[in-house]
């Protein structure tokens, strides 16, 4: 645990020790500073009875924030190590291959967590101008940033994953954007027409990332997402451990 910890550390730090990470920080601040001032601009032209937390998420900077900032916050994660030749070292430390994989994870979730931070922020705001309650709404507040967790485990292990397939961070990122644009795609449903009734449409619900953060935007968590989710985030985990694995082989 204490050699998991320590590299945990390290991958946090190391965003912080390069100008990618405050660049990060600040594409993320400013797309929520855009949201935040559309979401105002709607409320004022239009009150709704619907949670702030959902209004905030049909504009179309959350999926621009997490589209655009997650393939940069993980390209480094395995390809940094192996272009500046580090990687070697690191493989041939006391640590197994288990550890290093999820201690990128950890350390891209915990930075990725950390840029959505300043959303709470807004929330309150919101709150102390308004006399709206439910702005506040506590489990509302909750869902919304465990769906954010969720689809943010998902991108963040898709990531690794790209990132351990190769030495170039532009590669890395290309690849991981490639893969989480389909991924979105395919949660839109006017793209694809499919049917209301059926294993089809259950298919697609179950599937659909969209539908899936309008409901935890509304307070809703359905156990079907976490295991949707958990499973996807597993997965990618896993090919990912393969793929640093496969090393042993060459």
């Amino acid at each position: 645990m204490q050699v998991y910890l320590t590299l945990v550390r390290r991958e946090v730090g190391s965003y912080f020790l390069s100008l990618t990470g405050y660049v990060i920080i600040a594409t993320v601040l400013l797309l929520l500073g855009l949201s935040f001032t559309d979401m105002l601009a709607k409320l004022n032209a239009e009150p709704t009875d619907a949670p702030i937390t959902e209004v905030f998420y049909i504009t179309v900077y959350f999926w621009v924030i997490l589209l655009l900032t997650a393939p940069v916050m993980t390209m480094r994660s395995f390809a940094q190590e192996k272009f500046s030749g580090t990687y070697e070292t690191l493989m041939t430390a006391p640590v197994s291959d288990g550890q290093v994989v999820l201690a990128k994870f950890t350390g891209a979730m915990l930075f990725y967590l950390l840029t959505w931070l300043p959303l709470l922020a807004y929330i309150f705001v919101v709150h102390h101008y308004s006399s709206e309650e439910r702005a506040l709404d506590g489990w509302v507040i909750a869902s919304t940033f465990l769906g954010i967790s969720l689809i943010g485990c998902v991108y963040m292990s898709l990531g690794c994953f790209a990132s351990a397939l190769t030495r170039s961070q532009m590669i890395a990122a290309m690849i991981s954007y490639g893969l989480g644009l389909a991924l979105f795609l395919l949660s839109l449903r006017a793209l694809m027409p499919m049917p209301t009734t059926g294993w089809e449409a259950k298919l697609f619900a179950y599937i659909s990332m969209t539908e899936h953060m309008q409901e935890f935007a509304r307070g809703v968590v359905d156990t079907r997402y976490l295991v949707f989710y958990l499973s996807l985030t597993l997965s990618f985990l896993f090919l990912t451990w393969k793929v640093v694995e496969s090393r042993r082989w060459k």
